[in-house]
């Protein structure tokens, strides 16, 4: 089966800033049947004529005007049970050891990268792979990535993975505004009354959950996945 997986990021420079103003560096990743793109851009650009709202869809232009469109967006996102599915990973920034990284953090980033995708990519299915454009110093991070996602998943096809502008591919937009969901919850970033937690309790709702928080592996719908860094079980 093919599937597509459209990704973003949060708080990247979790890692080299001293003014750090979140705990956590967090990156996304929305998965779909590659069958289904089509059919839920559709239902996308219906739900932007129905609201009259209009331009790129990001956690950070959520307001009060905006906020029926974007609760609609939690519900599609619901209503497409198993078939569309969110995995994000929760890099607790202060307990990231850049040494084990050849004081490297971009290379850090993309091994975390590495964990968040790896571990939700099955045998004898094929993959693309679409990131939202980063400039990075190494500009072959992600060929690397896709090597080092195609030596450990020798019975998966890694199809491509590739830089693609999220201002153009609304997938990734949608991703953009789950992790921000995520972020904003795990971070203590809400404010009561807001549209945000408008939202955030909208996504609980559907999700069947007191608070998003991290989860089980076996998660599947909404996955969050905290990575341990100072070891245990």
């Amino acid at each position: 089966m093919k599937f597509e997986v459209y990704c973003d990021e949060s708080a990247p420079d979790l890692f080299t800033s001293a003014n750090k103003n979140a705990r956590y560096l967090m990156i996304g990743s929305l998965w779909i049947p590659a069958e289904l793109r089509n059919e839920i851009k559709s239902k996308l650009w219906d739900l932007r004529i129905r609201h009259k709202t209009w331009g790129e869809i990001k956690w950070k232009k959520i307001s009060s005007k905006r906020l029926p469109f974007y609760l609609d967006l939690v519900d599609l996102f619901e209503s497409y049970g198993l078939e569309m599915r969110f995995r994000c990973i929760l890099v607790e920034a202060e307990f990231v050891d850049l040494k084990l990284h050849n004081n490297d953090s971009e290379l850090g980033f993309y091994k975390f990268y590495y964990q968040l995708l790896h571990h939700w990519i099955y045998d004898f299915n094929d993959y693309r792979l679409f990131c939202d454009i980063k400039t990075n110093r190494d500009t072959h991070r992600l060929n690397i990535l896709k090597q080092c996602l195609e030596n450990s998943n020798l019975s998966a096809r890694i199809a491509d993975v590739q830089a693609v502008p999220s201002t153009q591919v609304v997938l990734i937009q949608l991703c953009d505004l789950l992790l921000g969901a995520a972020g904003s919850r795990l971070n203590k970033k809400l404010k009561p009354g807001s549209p945000k937690e408008a939202i955030v309790k909208r996504l609980e709702s559907k999700l069947g959950v007191d608070k998003l928080m991290p989860t089980e592996r076996n998660n599947k719908k909404f996955n969050i996945f905290r990575i341990h860094l100072k070891g245990g079980w």
